[in-house]
């Protein structure tokens, strides 16, 4: 398409973890300091980089997995991704995939009780649409490579995915306030759907919170 950066596009794999990672906390973060993990971990940057390192290839798949994951690349370089799957069950398989990682770390009940307590900051206002929706996530391009339609590129993927996988409706969300994001998705053919506002959610992050886009696949 005219005006957007000649890339490649394809599915991500186990060497991929690190580079997915960092992808996922940035989504997360958005244009804050922190994100979910990094809450709910409480940890430094590197210990909290290489858990979710571990939750991207762990045998627990969950939507941080990168089987659900697609990379651009520029120049044979990762350089944007994103995850896309059914909206069905990701709660569920989210926290399935944090105690497999924190037991195979050495990590006890204890621990990942409180990781999940700390997390449970995002409860009243995520906004995620329906179990029958298609859903693009964790969305993330490289600074050095913003600006290129990377993210357009990825997003016409994701969506003829969903499509040959049967899905009428796309669903994406994103913290209020990340305008970048908003208008990126707005391109893509995404419109304002609902949002839910905590303050005690704000008072954390600087983000009131949660925005979800959704969109007609096809």
């Amino acid at each position: 398409m005219a005006g957007r950066s000649q890339s490649a596009i394809r599915p991500a794999h186990a060497e991929d973890a690190r580079f997915i990672a960092r992808n996922i906390l940035a989504s997360q973060r958005g244009p804050l300091p922190r994100g979910w993990f990094d809450v709910a971990l409480g940890w430094d940057e590197p210990r909290c980089l290489d858990f979710v390192e571990h939750v991207a290839t762990a045998r627990t798949p969950s939507w941080w997995h990168v089987a659900h994951f697609i990379i651009a690349e520029v120049e044979g370089t990762p350089a944007a991704s994103l995850c896309a799957l059914t909206a069905s069950g990701t709660g569920v398989a989210a926290r399935a995939a944090i105690a497999a990682v924190a037991a195979e770390s050495g990590l006890g009940a204890a621990d990942v009780d409180a990781m999940l307590r700390r997390g449970a900051y995002t409860r009243n206002c995520w906004v995620q649409g329906g179990d029958g929706d298609w859903l693009i996530e964790h969305v993330a391009t490289l600074p050095q490579y913003r600006g290129r339609g990377l993210v357009q590129s990825l997003i016409d993927h994701a969506l003829a995915a969903g499509a040959r996988a049967g899905f009428a409706r796309a669903s994406i969300s994103f913290l209020i306030g990340n305008e970048a994001a908003e208008r990126s998705y707005a391109k893509a053919g995404f419109a304002f759907a609902e949002e839910k506002r905590d303050p005690a959610f704000e008072a954390i992050t600087g983000s009131p919170g949660f925005r979800r886009f959704a969109r007609v696949i096809g």
